[in-house]
């Protein structure tokens, strides 16, 4: 594993121990025993989650709830995340990354989605295209393209969506006719987020026949023309972020900006989203451990029947049902982590695995949560209503849960 990035976070962890603390590390601090994130871990990594969760605190919590009602994208937010290595937490540090591992980046995610879980999200999908284009572009694409997104001096979309495929990725239909040095790019992509946004496009387009090996990888850089984008989308969270559809017409695209080789971009597409599986369950975790702490406190404060919720055995009994599915979700995914790290044959449905088991469960321990706070988790003053709402979509994107059974039951199956 590569140091450079380990010491450029540790070294900067001195300063984030001290100034203001915020709500994300109140959630840290106040943290019981036997959920304690930390629990398993290393001293390298409970220094990295030292380092987020501070940062978390200081520059995310206080402006979660304003990013989602005003749908800021917050940008310099971002870049100071970048400067701590997390533009590119698994990219390797000759092109700017920090060179973590898989499991460091999933205990990252985890406390950075604490302070805001929309935003960390999307930083995740930014990941998940630097690292593409790291581990499969050409020496020249990578230290042309990896340095300014690893910097989040730019941003990333990964483009593979389209309104007619989703989950059936195979049977996209964007085409890329090459024409002497360019490609020719025609079709849209749908649900992009940071669309509108990101300056680079990793786009999945079809230069050859029908099927996964058709499939080709090119960046497309903002700005090109022929590339436009629909209207900013409104959704009921992960409103930190745009979505757009991304729409192709007549776009050139240098050749030169294709990675990996013709036919190899769902190869690409997939190996991609392996990892993007494991970040936002990671991204689940942080909504779910959050809200355990939210609940906690509620059931401690509030009164009703003359003495604090807390009293209630059958409240009890909840709260140890979601500190327990936290802890095992928690496990399943850095277990998924870790076999992807070391490239195990079991490592796809493993990630499937923690995807699917992880997503369910921390949704619904975020709802349990806002239901624990009965008319007050409605409200928006309270912030377990938004771990709910940024947290409902990780079940659909990055492979529905759906898929993810299939893919289960594909690797049982076949054995």
């Amino acid at each position: 594993m590569l140091r450079g990035g380990r010491q450029r976070v540790a070294a900067l962890l001195r300063g984030l121990r001290r100034g203001p603390r915020g709500p994300a590390d109140s959630v840290r601090r106040g943290v019981v025993s036997c959920i304690d994130p930390s629990m398993g871990l290393n001293e390298e990594q409970k220094e990295f989650q030292k380092v987020a969760f501070n940062f978390a605190a200081r520059e995310m919590a206080p402006h979660m709830a304003e990013w989602d009602q005003k749908e800021l994208f917050p940008v310099d937010t971002m870049r100071k995340a970048a400067q701590l290595g997390f533009g590119g937490v698994y990219v390797r540090t000759d092109v700017g990354g920090a060179g973590l591992s898989r499991l460091d980046t999933s205990v990252i995610f985890e406390a950075l989605a604490t302070g805001c879980t929309s935003t960390t999200a999307y930083m995740s999908i930014h990941n998940m295209c630097v690292w593409m284009i790291d581990r499969f572009g050409s020496e020249e694409q990578r230290h042309r393209l990896c340095p300014p997104l690893c910097a989040m001096e730019k941003f990333a979309s990964y483009c593979l969506t389209e309104p007619g495929s989703g989950s059936d990725a195979a049977s996209l239909v964007t085409s890329a006719v090459r024409q002497h040095d360019h490609y020719i790019l025609n079709g849209s992509k749908a649900f992009i987020s940071g669309g509108g946004e990101a300056d680079v496009y990793v786009v999945m387009c079809r230069t050859g026949g029908p099927g996964p090996r058709g499939i080709s990888c090119v960046v497309v850089e903002k700005g090109t023309p022929g590339l436009s984008f629909g209207k900013k989308e409104k959704k009921v969270g992960w409103n930190s972020q745009p979505t757009r559809a991304v729409i192709f017409e007549d776009c050139a695209v240098p050749v030169a900006n294709r990675i990996g080789d013709e036919g190899q971009g769902f190869l690409i597409a997939m190996k991609g989203l392996n990892g993007g599986r494991i970040n936002v369950a990671s991204c689940s975790l942080g909504a779910a451990h959050a809200s355990v702490v939210l609940a906690r406190d509620h059931l401690k404060v509030r009164k009703q029947f003359g003495e604090p919720l807390a009293n209630s055995q059958y409240l009890q009994f909840q709260l140890a049902e979601m500190a327990a599915r936290l802890v095992a979700s928690r496990l399943t995914v850095r277990a998924a982590a870790t076999a992807l790290q070391e490239e195990r044959e079991d490592a796809v449905a493993l990630c499937a695995m923690a995807k699917l088991f992880a997503t369910d469960e921390c949704f619904a321990i975020c709802n349990q949560a806002l239901q624990m706070h009965g008319g007050y988790g409605y409200l928006k003053d309270y912030a377990v209503q938004q771990y709910v709402r940024d947290s409902r979509v990780h079940q659909i994107l990055e492979g529905s849960n759906e898929v993810m059974r299939m893919l289960i039951s594909r690797s049982l199956l076949q054995e």
